[in-house]
């Protein structure tokens, strides 16, 4: 769990469990979450925060199953209540949707390590309709798209076999959060910090994937002061579906390393000294 305090957390980007925020039902494994393509929108979203988060069959009451925080008697926001509602006027555009197509009609593919590594694409989105002086927490979180684990197989993904178990989902949040809707409207919301890996005991707020399943990145605006109240605001999601993508270890497939190399203006590595060369400064970053 990635809590600071306050004053540090409204200066950096934060991490932390989606746990902490939402009991799962007993037994659940957090899967891709069946999205449907909103009408005369070119991206995918969820009306509300209780469909995503609290309409799991058999999810039981939010006091049957404490977060571990709360359990183990540590500081951290209890439950948000499944009841709210979203903004309809609020509109998100990704920004550089003409690359995230390329990558996304050939399978994108995002290296994860252990010490964590950026997404190229970077997710980048345009807002408007906020409130110009209410103030907005941006996050961002990465869920399963399926439930099954895939391998590169004759220049094409083939499914393998049921997924691995997933460690609980993070929440990414941005680091200029909270900010007023004035503000966000004015800028290109980019979350050129967020990183991901494959270490299950990361504890430096990265987005811990498991190699070889398919994801989904997701876009979250909430209304609220600081991140301790959250649980009184309702969430606003959006998902692009080109946006999916594969986690690896190292790139499956040729034409996905090129168009890193020819897109990426920190591909350097890879033009002057090869794969193990870029990995090793991106790991830097």
């Amino acid at each position: 769990m990635m809590y600071e305090t306050e004053d540090v957390l409204s200066h950096r980007a934060r991490a932390f469990s989606i746990n902490n925020i939402v009991s799962p039902p007993r037994g659940f494994a957090y899967h891709g979450l069946q999205m449907q393509q909103c009408v005369g929108t070119d991206h995918l979203a969820f009306s509300d925060r209780g469909r995503h988060f609290g309409e799991f069959p058999g999810l039981p009451g939010h006091m049957e199953h404490k977060p571990q925080h709360m359990m183990a008697g540590t500081a951290g926001p209890p439950p948000i209540p499944t009841t709210t509602s979203q903004n309809k006027d609020i509109k998100v555009t990704l920004e550089g949707k003409d690359l995230w197509e390329k990558f996304h009609k050939i399978g994108t593919e995002m290296i994860i390590t252990k010490a964590g590594r950026r997404m190229f694409p970077t997710f980048r989105a345009s807002v408007t309709g906020l409130d110009p002086h209410a103030k907005y927490i941006m996050l961002m979180d990465i869920v399963p798209v399926d439930d099954t684990r895939y391998k590169y197989h004759n220049s094409e993904w083939v499914v393998t076999g049921k997924a691995e178990p997933h460690m609980p989902g993070r929440l990414y949040i941005h680091p200029d959060s909270p900010a007023t809707g004035a503000v966000w409207m004015k800028q290109v919301v980019t979350f050129h910090k967020m990183k991901l890996t494959n270490n299950n005991l990361d504890q430096h707020g990265h987005i811990v994937l498991n190699s070889m399943h398919k994801y989904q990145p997701r876009f979250h605006i909430v209304q609220a002061n600081d991140v301790f109240s959250l649980r009184w605001n309702s969430f606003s999601t959006y998902a692009f579906q080109e946006t999916q993508f594969i986690a690896v270890t190292a790139y499956q497939n040729e034409k996905i390393t090129q168009l890193k190399i020819d897109n990426n203006p920190f591909a350097k590595g890879f033009r002057d000294n090869g794969l193990s060369r870029r990995s090793e400064q991106e790991d830097q970053q």
